[in-house]
């Protein structure tokens, strides 16, 4: 419970990412580039749609339908001004935190433990939509929808990677343990 307690601190205490640096993205184009150029939301995606595929067996699509909703909300507020207090921070987090729920997933988990994550999973999307918007610039409507189509691109090849090794212990914790570092690379800056 320490190294948890300390984990968290440590998280909340990190220096940005600035992945999202407020620089005009415009379009379908830009919409479609960064979650792929950009480690943070790239790791993001491919994590829950490792989640996914691990501890989903029958609503696969469940972490990326409550990822892009929110991420769609959080874009939303951003547009209309509404500020989201350390969007950055929960960014990186993020990251490391959709690594460990790649290395603890398992299928057939208890419903309020599956309630729960998709709750944290659509809580950093609703981060990651902000932090999009702050970028926009000209026509919103297609930068959004560039990024939707890009983060359900990868969240689905997260979810075939877990789905072609589910029954591969080993190679789920390497995944995870892949994304938990991609995590702890940005916290440290």
């Amino acid at each position: 419970m320490k190294k948890l307690a300390l984990t968290a601190a440590l998280t909340l205490t990190a220096a940005p990412a600035l992945a999202h640096t407020g620089h005009g993205a415009e379009g379908l184009v830009h919409g479609l580039a960064h979650p792929f150029l950009g480690a943070d939301h790239l790791a993001a995606m491919l994590a829950v749609g490792l989640w996914s595929g691990f501890a989903l067996p029958r609503h696969v699509w469940g972490g990326a339908a409550a990822f892009l909703a929110a991420m769609v909300a959080g874009a939303g507020l951003g547009f209309a001004g509404v500020p989201l207090p350390g969007v950055e921070a929960m960014i990186t987090a993020s990251v490391f935190l959709f690594g460990l729920l790649v290395v603890l997933a398992r299928p057939g988990q208890s419903r309020a433990l599956t309630g729960a994550t998709l709750g944290a999973i659509a809580l950093f999307g609703a981060f990651h939509g902000h932090a999009h918007a702050a970028e926009a610039t000209g026509n919103a409507l297609t930068y959004v929808a560039g990024f939707l189509v890009a983060s359900a691109v990868l969240h689905g090849a997260g979810i075939l990677l877990a789905r072609g090794f589910a029954s591969r212990r080993a190679l789920q914790l390497l995944a995870g343990s892949g994304v938990i570092a991609s995590g702890l690379a940005l916290i440290a800056g």
